[in-house]
């Protein structure tokens, strides 16, 4: 392939993005990166032999061009000179294993169990608001196998109204605090400073923010201060206005370019890097082929070089695609996303049904390593 047909010379050179493809897994990962014609996606069992380069030329129109490595390498080798140094970093970010991240490994897939403490959450709300049938389902969701147990108090929903940290405190916090002594990993759902100190007092070791820690400008500071770990999510606008008809040239770039900006922030205001994961925000302020879009391209995001949190658990867009089903009858469509999701190299899957992920996810380790 002639690079130099390629439309990417408009594009300024921090424009300009990498997403794997041609992705192989298992023994044919480790025999195509042997062999010199693949290279690992952040772990060795996991490889790309094709990639795509793309970007948004003028902030407007998607421009891209797909290639074997060794073609990639020798158009930036020459005519693409310009875009070598973020094309070799994002090379060199896109196979290194990842640092660990809350204290875990990242060297296989994490299940972060959803437990809503709220009464109008868009799935479960008010089943688990009451404080004790609360932590009994926290507890539930261990013995099914969660890794990590997800606590929020606070609807996020498409036209949630944003909930005063007071009252969001009086939910989550004797929650979490139970949780923490029964030696769970907790993370606290929120986008509050003063819910997140006041549940990292409690016990809780994660942040994790829809807003990516713009919602509240002292949030970095105390996350920094206090060396938890944070999931940064990608939101356009906030809950209540969020799906009203959002428009993206690039769904998958422009998320990227977003979460991006949120690392180096954090980064300046203290945060380690390997403290970081990030979440494209399946279904906050997207519209169904946005979704898509992010999904299909979720390998795209290991650019950045931390771990990939993946909450698509019961969401409508699982509906919209099937024949319109309620929350409760979406596991089929969930674990399809989350499947797919792994083949890609996803590290971390926010779930309502954990025994179910649990089970999916060892029968595909076991045929990924086949």
């Amino acid at each position: 392939m002639n690079f130099g047909w390629m439309p990417l010379e408009g594009l300024s050179n921090d424009r300009l993005w990498l997403r794997p493809l041609g992705l192989l897994k298992g023994r044919f990962a480790a025999e195509a990166i042997g062999s010199g014609y693949a290279r690992v996606l952040t772990l060795p069992d996991l490889a790309f032999t094709l990639v795509a380069a793309t970007g948004l030329e003028g902030g407007r129109s998607q421009v891209s061009a797909i290639a074997s490595l060794a073609e990639f390498e020798a158009w930036i080798a020459g005519p693409g000179a310009r875009f070598a140094e973020r094309a070799r970093r994002h090379l060199a970010l896109l196979s290194a294993p990842r640092a660990p991240w809350a204290g875990f490994e990242l060297d296989r897939p994490l299940i972060m169990g959803i437990l809503n403490v709220t009464p109008d959450s868009f799935s479960d709300g008010g089943k688990w608001f009451e404080t004790g049938r609360a932590i009994a389902h926290g507890e539930s969701l261990l013995a099914q196998g969660a890794d990590i147990i997800d606590v929020g108090g606070e609807s996020t929903r498409p036209g949630a109204d944003e909930l005063g940290p007071d009252e969001e405190i009086r939910r989550v916090e004797p929650v979490v605090r139970a949780l923490a002594q029964a030696r769970a990993v907790v993370s606290i759902d929120t986008r509050h400073k003063a819910v997140m100190e006041a549940t990292l007092d409690a016990g809780a070791q994660i942040v994790n923010d829809v807003s990516a820690l713009t919602h509240d400008a002292e949030s970095a500071a105390l996350i920094a201060r206090r060396g938890a770990s944070v999931v940064l999510m990608h939101m356009r606008g906030e809950p209540r206005t969020m799906q009203r008809s959002p428009v993206y040239n690039s769904t998958l770039i422009e998320v990227l370019e977003f979460l991006e900006s949120r690392i180096e922030a954090c980064v300046a205001a203290g945060i380690q890097r390997a403290h970081i994961a990030i979440d494209p925000g399946i279904g906050f302020g997207k519209l169904v082929p946005h979704n898509l879009e992010l999904i299909a391209g979720i390998a795209a995001f290991h650019v950045l070089g931390c771990g990939i949190v993946l909450g698509v658990s019961r969401k409508s867009t699982i509906a919209r695609l099937s024949r319109g089903e309620p929350p409760e009858a979406r596991l089929a469509g969930s674990l399809a996303a989350a499947m797919l999701a792994l083949e890609q190299g996803v590290q971390i899957l926010r779930v309502h049904d954990v025994a179910a992920t649990r089970q999916a996810v060892a029968v595909w380790r076991a045929l990924a390593a086949s």
